[in-house]
Order: structure tokens, then sequence, then C-alpha cells
């Protein structure tokens, strides 16, 4: 990145934090609510952690390198206090009305002056500094010559490299633009981006149209398109031998296009060098498409641990059959299984230690309820192409309000929906009805020593087939039942999070942290942690017993729509209208992986049992598998006709099922997926050619008569479960 004197700085956000490693997103702190189950774990989180240059980036050429602007030594700090970092910082403080930390850095700054004051924030700081690149004497009927060129150049170019030379085309296209509208030359800007921007790539389209709108400098702020473009440089990935080509160009351009061309690319795009061979159109197209630009390598370099934890140690039930009567051999069998099972989990070498995240110790219902869950998975189907899941399909008929959400509980006996004037239903799926609990009174006579105190608890004349939640002020987006179904998590366009007690049918604490609407909701595997994410382009890490988030996870450039729990519950995968994913450590709040590939927003996630492969759907249409290894992407899955909806693995992880608001579920044989990845070649610089063959990996296709499948799930014997309304 060029850091050239000569140049005023892109941003406030770019000259402190954009460095190319993933960590710059978590510059602010994170808040932090102490708690002596916490503590010691899950320390707070300042996420001030230096960022190491990326060997690759550009410096500019030969001839025009400086000596770097903050230099340490002290005749320079009158430098420091004049920069428009500084000014930038200290507007920042002033606007947040953050006064405290303001005088502190002012007296700060004084210091090092030798007794000076600090500088007074300048008028209009925003716009001054903010869009202070932009600023140009250039003509401007020379910014259309130029970008003319720079096609003509790279369409001229070898086979070769033109395709990663085209990849620079449309930010050039954007910052050209934005450069006109600073410099307010209005007329040429409407007909630059007239003459340009259909010619860029269709999943662009959305962007430049919004883009378009902005034809004034007073637009420029507040503008969220404009925020990205702001706040991070758009990363272009090429070779060596592409990038050689580029720097040629400059023999086919006069000196004055040359350095407006130059100027935009050293300023606002980040160029990540590889060595080896130029990729195909083909590679290229299946990572592109992000606002940004495409993910650094020094993006997904982190490790991660996607190994699942060691199973607690469960005393086994009996099997059904021997209830009433104990038989000795099947009991016996039965250990025997769960000593294999043990075993099996006991030493994988990509598991994070257990004590990493902190968890409260297991209550004897959660016991009970895991040892339920391995009986149940004994008597699982194997599900492949010779054996395909059985399918039960819930509608929901007659709806007086349009149904916003759908979740099934892990026992597959409660259907949660939330609905448009706020209302959340819950049904019984199994033939026992919703009872309430009884009053307190009522609750001080019981013997607590009885085996079945949970079912004295309940009042056995309230029992119904659903009940319904009210609290919520808009339309509920997410619902998440906790692994023992005894609360259910809710958000919505209020921007709360509200759990609920399944037992007392109320509300029992509010989360407020969105300022705006929350999409979506999920407890962890394990219980106690929840993540909510929303429309202001974070996602938070709860747990409910603190009030405040544990882990505010920012770096988003728009919405976040979705989110799941990694099966290991140290991380969290969200995805964005920002046409990415990425996935969180829950521990130290980083961005550990950065995925783009999709050419629409990201709508909803679903991790692999084994917690290796993540499957993103999103309103392209189509259903991407990546490897969170290492961060490829390793399939492509086109099949349906509408927005992606729903996606779900089933138990052992051989079979993926997807749904679309077409009405359609698709099948798709996951074991062969990754059979053929051929995952042993891959490793961080080397990406594996992606799988595109969607029919050969498609075992069936179902289509319901009118129902928008909204939502999937395996139960624990294997049989899948989708729900949605009815559209009569």
């Amino acid at each position: 990145m060029n850091n050239d004197p000569g140049h005023p700085p892109y941003s406030s956000h770019n000259s402190v934090n954009s460095s190319p490693s993933p960590m710059h997103h978590n510059s602010l702190p994170v808040p932090h609510s102490p708690s002596p189950a916490l503590s010691p774990s899950l320390p707070h989180q300042t996420n001030h952690t230096p960022c190491p240059p990326s060997p690759q980036t550009i410096k500019t050429e030969q001839g025009t390198v400086k000596s770097e602007p903050m230099d340490t030594s002290t005749s320079n700090s009158s430098n420091l206090l004049e920069s428009s970092t500084m000014q930038a910082i200290l507007a920042f403080l002033k606007k947040n009305n953050l006064s405290s930390t303001e005088e502190q850095l002012k007296a700060e700054l004084a210091k090092m002056e030798g007794g000076a004051s600090a500088p007074a924030v300048v008028p209009d700081t925003e716009v001054g500094n903010v869009l202070a690149a932009y600023k140009s004497d250039g003509d401007p009927t020379s910014y259309e010559a130029a970008y003319g060129d720079l096609e003509v150049f790279v369409e001229n170019s070898l086979d070769m490299y033109r395709h990663e030379l085209a990849l620079i085309l449309y930010p050039v296209f954007v910052h050209m633009y934005l450069e006109l509208v600073y410099n307010q030359h209005e007329d040429p800007a409407k007909h630059f981006v007239a003459m340009f921007g259909p010619r860029q790539e269709s999943y662009y389209q959305e962007d430049i149209k919004k883009l378009s709108f902005v034809t004034k400098k007073e637009h420029m702020k507040g503008n969220e398109l404009m925020d990205n473009f702001n706040t991070s440089q758009f990363t272009v990935r090429m070779s060596r031998d592409t990038y050689t080509q580029l720097r040629q160009q400059k023999k086919h351009l006069s000196e004055k296009k040359h350095s407006l061309l130059w100027n935009v690319i050293q300023e606002h795009l980040y160029l990540d060098v590889y060595e080896g061979l130029p990729r195909s159109k083909s590679q290229i197209d299946s990572t592109a498409g992000a606002m940004t630009g495409e993910a650094n390598r020094q993006a997904n370099k982190a490790k991660v641990y996607y190994g699942l934890l060691r199973e607690p140690d469960v005393a086994p039930l009996p099997q059904e059959e021997d209830e009433e009567g104990e038989d000795g051999d099947k009991p016996k069998k039965k250990k025997k299984k769960e000593n294999i099972l043990a075993k099996k989990s006991k030493n994988d070498p990509n598991a994070p230690i257990p004590t990493r995240m902190p968890f409260p110790e297991m209550k004897d219902s959660d016991k009970m309820e895991k040892a339920r869950a391995n009986r149940e998975s004994y008597k699982r189907a194997n599900l492949g192409p010779d054996n395909i899941p059985s399918i039960c399909m819930y509608s929901l008929m007659n709806v007086s309000s349009r149904v916003t959400s759908v979740n099934v509980s892990d026992d597959s006996s409660l259907l949660a929906a939330g609905f448009s004037d706020s209302i959340i239903k819950v049904w019984t799926l199994l033939p026992h009805k919703l009872r309430k609990l009884k009053s307190a009174e009522a609750l001080k006579d019981i013997n607590r020593e009885a085996d079945d105190v949970l079912h004295r608890m309940m009042e056995e004349t309230s029992g119904e087939q659903s009940k319904s939640l009210v609290g919520h002020s808009g339309p509920v987006y997410g619902l998440s039942f906790n692994p023992d179904k005894s609360m259910l998590l809710s958000c919505g366009e209020d921007g709360v999070a509200r759990l609920w007690s399944l037992q007392t049918w109320t509300c029992l604490v509010c989360y407020k942290g969105h300022m705006f609407p929350a999409w979506d909701c999920t407890f962890s595997p394990s219980g106690y942690y929840f993540a909510t994410s929303g429309h202001d382009r974070t996602a938070r890490l709860w747990a409910t017993d603190q009030s405040q988030p544990l882990r505010i996870f920012h770096g988003h450039f728009s919405d976040v729509d979705c989110l799941a729990f990694h099966p290991n519950s140290n991380y969290v995968g969200t995805g964005s209208s920002d046409r990415s994913l990425r996935l969180w450590d829950c521990v130290t709040g980083n961005c550990v992986r950065l995925m783009t590939g999709h050419k629409s927003a990201v709508l909803c996630l679903a991790f692999s049992p084994d917690g290796r492969f993540l499957a993103s759907g999103s309103s392209d249409r189509r259903v991407l598998v990546w490897d969170i290894a290492y961060g490829h992407l390793l399939a492509e899955l086109s099949h349906h006709k509408s927005i992606i909806s729903g996606l779900a693995f089933s138990r052992e992880g051989t079979v993926l099922a997807s749904s679309a608001i077409d009405s359609t579920i698709a099948v798709w044989d996951f074991a062969k997926l990754t059979n053929e990845a051929a995952l042993e070649d891959v490793n961080v610089t080397h990406n594996p050619d992606v799988m595109k063959e969607s029919e050969q990996l498609l075992l069936g296709n179902y289509r319901t008569k009118n129902t928008p499948v909204l939502h999937l799930h395996f139960t624990r014997r294997n049989l899948l479960l989708a729900s949605g309304p009815f559209d009569g």
C-alpha cells in the first residue's frame, strides 16, 4: 500500500487500520461484562493486535518512492500533529461525543510537540479528510480517455493475463467516477458512468446503480456504498507476471493519463501479488463478486481449530424396547457402542483444547438429553445415493400474517414460527400437549427427589397444541431453541433479542445491543452462548446470564443477514449483503476467514457435522461449499431457480439438503463431493479447482404444491423435516 506523503491519506479508517491483515476490522474495543465464569478464559479483548504488512504489498515506482511520513525522529512530530489522519481521528471522537478520549489524545499530542497545543479540528473534516484522496486538478475529459485506454490495453493483452488484468477495471471505474464527483464535474461524471457502467460485470450493476445517484460532493457524506469504498482498499489478486504486464502499460499512455490512472491504483487498490501462473477466467469468476474485491491470502492464514470436542461421558439409557423389563444383553451392547463413540471422538488433532471456551457444568437434565440423543442416533438411517432421506413437510395454513421465520428444536419435538405482526407461535410435533408450570404455591408441595419431578411440575389442565408469545414490536426475523428446548431465543425488527421460557411461556430477558433490525439469532450447540446479527453490520456474541454482548464481530460492509455456530462452539460464521462470508473466533473476537464468491446477498449458512465444511446459500440462487481449513471454495451447486432459503446437513454429514422460495427442495451427495475434492493437495496458496458438475451430485429434487420452503431440519434418525407457509 502506498505510504507516500505526496498523496493525502485516503480516509481516517484507511490510514489507521486498513492493513491487508484480517485483524483490522477489530480495532474497536469489545464491550465485555466481567463474569467469574468467563474472566479466566475469555479476557477483555481490545484487539490492538499489530498487523504484519503483507510481503506482497505493492510499492510505488522506483523514482517516486519517498520516506515514510511517520518517521520515528522527533523532528517529524509536527507532521503527526498536522496529519490529516490525526485530524480525522479527532473529528471522529468529537462527532461521537467521546470528549474525554479527545482531551487525552490532544494532551498526548501536545506533549509530543513539546508543549504546543493540539491541532484544532478544521471545519468539515469528514469530507475534507476522508475524501481528500479524490482531490485532483485533472482535466475532466482526460478520465474517459484514460479509462478507455485502460480497457483497450486489457483487451489487447495476452489471453493468459487478460482475465486478471480485467479485475482492476471495476475499482478504477468507481474511483475515477468518485474523483469526478468530488471535484464537482457533474456532467462529465454522469457521462462517464453512462458510458462505462454497463460494461462492468453483471453482479456489480446494482452497486453501480446506487453509485450513479451520488452526483454531488455533498452526496458523498453518509452514503453506505461510499463508506465501503472509503474504509477499505479494493483487493485484486494477480500473479507476478500479470503485475509486470500492468507496469508495462506505462509505455502505452501519455504522462498525464499515466499519472491519473496510477494515482487511483496506488491510492485505492490493494494488489495482492502471488508467485505462480495467472488464473483462468473460471477460477477468477468463482471468487469474484464481493463488495470490496477478493479476500487476500493474509486474511485466511490464521489457524482454525475446526475439529470437534470430545463428547461428554454420559451414562447410556436403556433401549426403548427394554424400558419395562431390564434385559441383560442389550444394555451391554449399548455400552460397547458408547465406548466406541467416545474413543472415536477422543483424538481429533484439529480440535481446540476443551477449556478454550468456558462452559458451565452440565446439568442433570442436559446429561439426560444427551443420553437420549445418543440412544436415538443408534437408530439413525445411513443416507447416501442408495438411501435418500424421507421428507416430512409441515405447511402453515391460514396464517393471518406473513411468516418471517421458522425453527425446529434439536430433538424435533417443537416447531416455532415468527410472524410479521410480531407474534411467535410454538407448536408441539409430538402427541403430548404443551403444558405450563404450576403456580409457586403448588410447586412447594412437590417431592423434589421424585424421578418424574419435571413432569409433576407442569399443570395438567393447561395442555394446548400451540402457544403464542407476545413481546416484540415488529416482525420476528430469527428464532432458535436452546439444546434442551427449555428456552427459545428470538430477534426482530425492533433490534431486541428476547429469551423466552418454554415452561412459564413468558419472556425472561431482553438483550439490547443492536441499534437497527436484528436479522438472525442462534444458540450455541452447547447452549449458554448465543449470537445475533443485524442491519448495523455487526454480529454479537452473548451469554444468557450477561446483559451486554461479550464480543462484537465488526468487519462486514453491509447487513449481516445470517449466522451459524460452528459445531465446537468456538467459532461463528456470518453471511452478509456485502456478498462475503466471514468466520469469527469467539475467544479473540478476530475474523479468521474471509470467503468471497457469491454474487448476491448471503442468506443462509450450515456447518457440516464434522466442522470442516461450510455451506452457504444466497439470492444468486446457488449453494457454495467452503473448506474452512484454508478458506477455499470447493464446489458450486446450481439447481434452484429462486432465492435459497434453507440448508441442512444430515446428522452424519453425508447428505446436504437445500431449499428455495420457489417451493423446491434439493438433496445433494455431500460424501461424493468431499471425496472428489482432493483436499490433500490443498494449501493456503494453492486454490483447488471448483467443482461445478452439480447434476452429478444431485440425489433428488422435490417440489411442494405451493409452499415456499423456509426451513430444513434433519431429525436424530435422519428424517428431513421441511416447513413453510402455504401460499393458497
